[in-house]
């Protein structure tokens, strides 16, 4: 089993993005051949540390200006020069903006590009809609060749980004601005294609990513409380998916809450109902953006806006639970 954070880990909260610069400086360092590509957005992305030359004094940061396409075609030939080329910006750009060249350069070439853009999801808060990129994860999975990562947590996004440094081919991974708390200890080797269960429960199965994976923990949590059980599974891995850890998992719950700080259609929402009606047809509940752009708030006002916080999984637990019990 994978370690967790201790109580002292868990009250220690970063953003997910202040793991990319930090971690591609370590790996820089043990000699892998890490690059960053940015588009004028380094010192919010964190890749600046490459700037400044890392622990192996190389300036291995390429910033590209407010030209995102370019920075696509930039990483892709340096990747056909050897490196392995991690791309920055912000989600809404890094993934929207430059669709076609991650299409048609990257995914169809199968190039060694990790594209790592940072604010992803409605935790940029102030920024608004226009920043608040909730549509990445469809983008991303349906794309042939591109693996997807949603790490919940800094120690996660670490794991992710040194799972990325030696996984041939593209890859996504989705990194937010919002400090978030410890999940897993420091250190914590998680893998392409696999999820992890936080939590064991035997009344529903409660499955999120990313920022939803603390909600789910607190909702489970208060479920608790109300006697019911909740198993809580980190859908650490999008794409390729754990199908054998939810089906596990659902053979004794029976039944399904599916949480996402993303748009309902393409995601983790879609990924989970498609698995569950092939393969063992499970009542489900989703918690995810359902037909709209972000808004301006804080972290915290726009989580409980959406409907996407602890308390919208614990009314997403009871509802299906009411349904196992007619199913």
């Amino acid at each position: 089993m994978v370690e967790l954070a201790t109580p002292e880990e868990a009250a220690r909260k970063r953003a997910t993005r202040e793991a990319l610069g930090a971690t591609l400086v370590e790996l820089a360092a043990e000699g892998l051949p890490v690059v960053a590509v940015d588009a004028d957005l380094a010192g919010s992305t964190t890749t600046q540390r490459f700037a400044d030359g890392g622990r192996d004094g190389k300036n291995r940061l390429f910033n590209c200006g407010i030209a995102e396409q370019n920075m696509i075609g930039v990483a892709a030939g340096l990747s056909l020069a050897g490196y392995t080329a991690f791309t920055g910006s912000f989600a809404v750009f890094g993934t929207g903006r430059v669709y076609d060249q991650i299409r048609n350069t990257v995914a169809y070439s199968n190039l060694n590009v990790k594209i790592t853009p940072t604010h992803a999801g409605v935790s940029v808060g102030p920024d608004g809609g226009s920043h608040q990129m909730l549509e990445d994860l469809a983008l991303m999975q349906g794309l042939p060749n591109m693996k997807v990562l949603v790490p919940a947590d800094y120690n996660a996004a670490a794991a992710a980004i040194r799972a990325a440094a030696t996984t041939p081919g593209p890859l996504y991974i989705r990194l937010g601005r919002a400090p978030l708390p410890g999940i897993y200890a420091p250190g914590a080797a998680l893998e392409v294609g696999r999820s992890y269960v936080l939590a064991a429960g035997s009344d529903v199965t409660i499955v999120a990513c990313g920022v939803e994976v603390e909600c789910a923990l607190g909702a489970a949590e208060a479920l608790a409380r109300e006697g019911i059980s909740a198993e809580v599974i980190d859908a650490f891995s999008l794409k390729p998916f754990d199908e054998a850890t939810l089906l596990a998992s659902v053979a004794k719950t029976g039944c399904v809450v599916c949480c996402e700080e993303h748009s309902l259609s393409g995601g983790l929402c879609a990924k989970v109902a498609q698995t569950l009606s092939q393969l063992a047809p499970t009542p489900c509940e989703f918690v995810a953006v359902r037909e709209r752009f972000g808004k301006s708030g804080s972290f915290e006002e726009l989580m409980a806006y959406f409907g996407l916080d602890a308390p919208a999984v614990v009314e997403a637990v009871k509802k299906v639970i009411a349904r196992k019990c007619i199913w």
